[in-house]
């Protein structure tokens, strides 16, 4: 498998055509995105094109918000865009944790400070398959190929150190692929197992996109292992009654 990051995307402004500035940028490149391949973007420039991006200065906090901010020292216009972009505060503690309306649990909702300005913060995008979708049609148009699509974001997770980067949208592949009914190497057959290319191959692209100041917002994927379809990041989402740290 091949991971290669497309270089020379410009910064990404709002009602930019985020595949067209790959496919640009991979032809400038000498980058073939072929029939199979899978294509990872980061959520941040899909949330600049598609406009989700809050101007701190517009917004007025709650008092909910402020009391808050003081309690984790946190910015009370920030907690506000994020209480507003919550469906639910499942934890409160240095850090919110929260379900977003997408049903994604993570930090903050989502909602992020890095790569803009002081004065904004992005959103995550209304609905990451939709995007992902939109760039695949975008390729197919215009090369006449079938590939897949990821949208990758960074997040922690509960019982670990560290972020890593995981699918947060997917167009064009099954996130999951389950492996029950197969054997293994002693002939036992698996019961349980289901595992999950879409977050595999978000966070092996998330390593070449970087965290900081590396400019390289997609990643082509040859060779990946993954089954077509027409699938969901729904799909990856646990429901309540399943969840039992919850």
């Amino acid at each position: 498998m091949q991971l290669i990051p497309i270089k020379g995307i410009p910064m990404v402004r709002r009602g930019d055509d985020v595949g067209e500035l790959i496919l640009e940028a991979a032809e400038k490149q000498h980058l073939k995105i072929e029939d199979g391949d899978v294509l990872a973007v980061a959520q941040t420039v899909i949330s600049k094109a598609e406009g989700e991006v809050v101007d701190l200065r517009t917004i007025r906090p709650s008092q909910r918000a402020i009391e808050i901010g003081r309690r984790i020292d946190k910015d009370p216009r920030v907690v506000e865009v994020i209480l507003q972009q919550s469906a639910e505060i499942v934890r409160l503690a240095h850090v919110i944790i929260s379900r977003t309306r997408h049903g994604f649990v993570c930090a903050n909702a989502g909602v992020d400070r890095s790569n803009v300005d002081e004065e904004h913060v992005t959103l995550l995008p209304r609905d990451p398959d939709a995007s992902a979708a939109r760039i695949r049609e975008r390729i197919r148009k215009k090369l006449g190929v079938d590939i897949a699509v990821i949208v990758t974001d960074t997040q922690g997770r509960p019982f670990r150190c560290g972020c890593t980067g995981l699918a947060i949208g997917v167009s064009g592949m099954k996130p999951l692929l389950d492996m029950r009914g197969r054997r293994d190497l002693y002939g036992k057959e698996l019961k349980v197992t289901v595992t999950c290319p879409a977050d595999s191959l978000a966070a092996a692209a998330v390593m070449l996109m970087g965290e900081s100041n590396e400019g390289i917002p997609a990643v082509l994927i040859k060779g990946a292992g993954y089954e077509r379809g027409n699938g969901s990041i729904r799909e990856l989402i646990r429901a309540p009654e399943l969840d039992l740290f919850r």
